[in-house]
């Protein structure tokens, strides 16, 4: 077998998981590779070389990423198996030191860049931005063999893989749900340290490569941002020095790297080739300094000026190369700085070993600046503070009367300056020019006094504070530094598991006031926990003979556990694994196959029909809660295949109550979540208790605590949608009522409490090309709704009719306990479409199709009686539960309506429509005032029907008032 036909096979379907390690093991055997518990898989000594390997290495790690790894992860976790896929993309630590595991990396890196992101890929690149950093990827690429351009172009891709991490992963996200290891803050954080951990371990003397490699990581990391001109306000923002500055001031103070290190600094800074490049790295490094001294003497902060010098002296011999003094003396003097910086560059300078010589080129470059008309014309007082600052600074660092001083103070820039400020009108910034002007006068042995310097008035105050601080030097001061330890800087050993958000569990607590009598302990032994349950379930002595259920990794083997084969040789037992196995693993399995080809779209009618059939006739665990979540999770990740096909089965007569309920919720719920709505947490509060479930444990009580199976959260959601709608009309006409002004001037708002994470399922990860409600809401989900109900609603008039000459069980009723048009099932079919339809409110088709025919919708159902029986023919008859759902159906299409065109396009295109609602709702709420009685409709039922029928007579109301002339004209 050569690698060609294993690549062959492995993109074929895989039967179970020994077939997959045995076509996985050979390769890693040959790259030295493979763990110890695996090597039984593979024959020894191993029939392909590393060469050969290395060469197909991009495809093996491509069909992992795309297929292998998604579909089999869990599968291999189970049997503690999932190592052998990390070693051919993220080698374990036991591999970290082979030229192998490097390799690897290396090909993962631009392997997994090249590929769309998935929850599998963003897992292993977690594992490889922490395990495989950037030092050990230096390490990788120029440790071969290959010659020095060819490896300087493996490191350029490296590099441009590793730095567009984070802006590939968060548009891949959207920015939503990022794993906190490639969060841009903490990423380029964790970059910026094992880089300066890198350049630690350099020689004094770096290689040529090892210099050009740096330089364009460098440069890298400076287009990026990661040096920028300001310290970073938030974590999220990221700083080279910020991150490594603490770190370079330890090891610049230990004597034994002190040299080595320095001397590495200054060979890479040199020999960056761009000069704008340098002068970002130096204004990103001048920007992180201490700086918030001002011109402050006290003994500490003279020391503290003296420390941060010390960093630049040891971090930056500018006498050695004269790129690094140009790129330096331009980031001092094009920017603003403050007093702090300047006496800490002329401190910095004062201590290069050259007799003065680079302090006197400072001098004379700052007084080119000083003078200038420009800078005294149109400078900013910070900007005159502190050039004359760094002006006044560097003289005081001359021994006085010394040469350069007497010659400055006859220079004629300096005579022509002082001349040109005492002529400015701002008296701080013509102080500036006088305090030269004296300042220099005397430290050449002159005499000169201005006067009127006592005040606190223009610029008198900094001008004393100055004199102060030249009174001694920076440099002088005593040093008080204590050295820290080195930070120790090493690869993590172990994989950093993604934090998942925790939340607090809803427990119960007990209220002093309320406890339960004191009863004599049972003399029964007490019931087993579930974790000694699970244990005994274990016990291989108990299980003998029992076929374990392997776990499905295609969705057509999800679709044989769900459907098995009918016949007379069926096993109940496994029958029962079978479905508890499928179930199980449903919606995870569904979720993961989102966007990965066609694989979703052939299997979805089939994982329709087995997750709709589905009955619990073994009792398993949450049943009900795993299939409504699987057939949410398949509407929601298969809308153009899934909804048709569960409509269609909806309108079959061949399921329960409990079963449409599953597929009107699941149409809901995956709407919503396509739409990016908020599914609604649990309804049951998180306090509700009972004595007698109470001593039962926690999963028992979870279990008998909750509601049977209902209608489920959408009623809920319902009344929050029209509740919604109704407030809208209020804070509409609230500014016309004086009253409800008043009252919302004087209303104090209360803040919202604090709600718990909640520990649902996570929503679907905007990875992959998700497809938008509104592209498929008219053609998936409410066309096929409602087409399908008229042909039922039809077929079953028409069967009635039919019958209606029959007597007995002969005769045929369409509104029968568990068909469609029963008022328990009606009521919930009207709930889910006004979900569907307050979802899908920004499609295309809203206005010309989805609400016409909604309405049609909500008025027939409302009015025509769904049977043909005498019982239920009265109006009185019509259930309060189907009324008040067609009357809430019928505000949101109205509201919506409203919010998109102001109610135009339904007013004046089906003006007979709207003002028989009107009718309809004003004849039922008109009953109810007059105290009619409606089947089902007491006590809180009575409330909402009200409620509803006069948001109905509202929103047609809002809609006529704004075109009744033109909705006259069309009638």
């Amino acid at each position: 077998m050569d690698l060609d036909s294993t690549l062959a096979q492995l993109q074929s379907p895989i039967p179970d998981a020994d077939s997959l390690l045995n076509l996985l093991a050979p390769p890693l055997a040959g790259l030295s590779l493979l763990p110890p518990q695996f090597a039984r898989f593979a024959p020894h000594p191993s029939p392909f070389s590393a060469a050969d390997v290395l060469r197909h290495l991009p495809s093996f790690q491509r069909e992992i990423l795309r297929h292998i790894g998604p579909s089999w992860e869990s599968a291999l976790e189970d049997n503690g198996q999932a190592a052998i896929l990390d070693q051919f993309l993220c080698p374990d630590v036991f591999s970290f030191a082979s030229p192998a595991a490097g390799d690897v990396t290396l090909a993962a890196y631009s392997t997994i860049m090249s590929l769309p992101f998935t929850r599998y890929s963003l897992r292993v690149l977690s594992r490889l931005s922490e395990r495989y950093p950037v030092d050990r990827l230096l390490l990788a690429v120029f440790a071969s063999d290959e010659k020095d351009a060819k490896r300087m172009r493996r490191w350029e891709d490296c590099v441009r893989n590793i730095a567009a991490v984070p802006a590939r992963v968060a548009n891949a996200l959207e920015g939503k749900d990022v794993p906190p290891a490639l969060e841009p803050g903490l990423y380029f954080d964790h970059l910026c340290k094992r880089t300066e951990h890198a350049i630690a371990s350099l020689s004094a003397s770096p290689k040529e490569h090892e210099i050009s490699a740096f330089a364009y990581l460098l440069t890298k990391l400076v287009n990026i941002g990661i040096f920028p001109s300001t310290p970073p306000t938030s974590p999220a923002q990221s700083s080279f020095f910020a991150a490594c500055l603490p770190q370079i001031r330890r090891r610049l103070a230990e004597p034994q790297t002190l040299a080595t290190y320095s001397s590495s600094w200054t060979s890479l800074l040199g020999g960056i080739p761009s000069g704008l490049t340098l002068q970002s790295i130096l204004t990103s490094l001048f920007a992180s300094l201490r700086a918030d001294l001002g011109t402050t003497c006290s003994p500490r902060d003279r020391t503290g000026i003296k420390e941060e010098s010390r960093l630049l002296t040891r971090l930056l011999d500018v006498s050695a190369s004269d790129e690094l003094w140009e790129a330096s003396l331009t980031v001092i003097l094009s920017r603003d700085w403050n007093e702090t910086h300047a006496r800490i560059y002329v401190a910095w300078i004062a201590q290069v070993e050259n007799d003065q010589t680079t302090l006197e080129r400072l001098v004379d470059a700052v007084i080119e600046i000083w003078a200038s008309p420009e800078h005294i014309k149109h400078s900013l007082l910070s900007r005159h503070h502190y050039i004359t600052a760094l002006l006044l600074v560097s003289l005081s660092y001359f021994s006085p009367s010394s040469p350069k001083l007497v010659s400055l103070a006859l220079s004629p820039p300096l005579i022509s300056g002082v001349g040109s400020y005492i002529a400015v009108l701002d008296e701080s910034v013509r102080r500036c020019g006088m305090l030269v002007a004296e300042v220099v006068a005397k430290l050449s042995g002159k005499n000169l006094d201005f006067g009127d310097w006592e005040g606190d008035t223009a610029g008198k105050i900094w001008a004393r504070e100055m004199r102060q601080l030249l009174a001694a030097r920076d440099l002088d001061a005593v040093d008080e530094t204590v050295t820290a330890p080195l930070e120790t800087t090493t690869a993590p050993d172990s994989d950093s598991e993604l934090p998942e958000p925790s939340a607090d569990a809803a427990g119960d607590s007990d209220d002093d006031s309320l406890s339960g009598y004191i009863s004599q302990s049972s003399s029964r032994s007490a019931s087993p926990t579930p974790s000694e349950l699970a244990e005994i379930e274990k016990d291989p002595t108990l299980g003998v003979g029992v076929k374990k259920v392997p776990r499905p990794v295609y969705l057509a083997q999800l679709g044989a556990l769900l459907r098995p084969a009918a016949g007379l040789n069926v096993d109940e037992a496994n029958q029962a694994s079978e479905l508890e196995m499928g179930i199980n693993c449903a919606e995870e399995l569904i979720r993961k196959k989102r966007g990965y080809g066609t694989e979703l779209d052939e299997n979805a009618v089939n994982l329709v029909y087995g997750l709709v059939g589905a009955q619990n006739n073994y009792e398993l665990e949450g049943f009900t809660e795993k299939r409504q979540a699987a057939l949410t999770a398949l509407v929601c990740c298969a809308p153009r295949a899934a909804p048709p096909s569960i409509i269609e089965e909806f309108f079959k007569n061949q399921y329960s109550t409990d079963q449409r309920f599953a597929m009107l919720n699941a149409l809901a719920l995956g709407a919503r979540e396509l739409a990016s709505l908020s599914v609604p947490p649990s309804t049951i509060p998180a306090q509700r208790i009972a004595f007698p479930s109470k001593t039962l444990p926690l999963r028992l009580h979870e279990k008998y605590i909750q509601d049977g199976p209902a209608s489920g959260p959408l009623p809920q959601l319902l009344e929050d949608i029209s509740r919604e709608a109704l407030d809208r009309d209020v804070e509409s006409t609230a500014d016309k009522i004086p009253e409800l002004v008043r009252e919302r001037r004087l209303r104090v708002q209360k803040d919202s409490p604090l709600q718990p994470i909640s520990n649902k399922r996570p929503t679907p990860s905007a990875m992959s090309s998700s497809t938008k409600f509104t592209d498929v809401a008219a053609r998936y989900f409410i066309g096929p709704l409602i087409n399908q109900f008229w042909l039922f609603f039809r077929d079953e008039q028409t069967r009635e009719q039919r019958t209606m000459h029959l007597e007995g069980r002969q005769r045929y009723y369409g509104a029968g306990t568990g068909l469609v048009l029963n008022p328990i099932v009606l009521t919930h079919f009207l709930t889910t479409l006004a979900v569907l339809v307050h979802a899908a409110r920004n499609a295309s088709e809203w206005l010309a199709v989805i609400a016409p025919e909604s309405l049609e919708v909500a008025v027939t159902l409302g009015t025509k009686p769904m049977t043909n029986d005498e019982e239920y023919q009265s109006p009185e008859s019509k259930e309060a539960a189907v009324l008040c759902a067609a009357l809430e159906l019928a505000i949101v299409v109205l509201d919506g309506c409203l919010e998109v065109d102001g109610g135009r396009s339904l007013g004046l295109d089906h003006t007979a429509l709207i003002f028989g609602i009107g009718e309809w709702a004003g004849s039922v709420f008109s009953k109810l005032e007059k105290g009619l009685l409606v089947e089902g409709g007491g006590g809180i039922q009575e409330v909402k029907l009200k409620r509803a029928a006069a948001g109905v007579l509202l929103k047609v109301d809002s809609l006529t008032s704004k075109w009744r002339r033109s909705m006259i004209d069309t009638v």
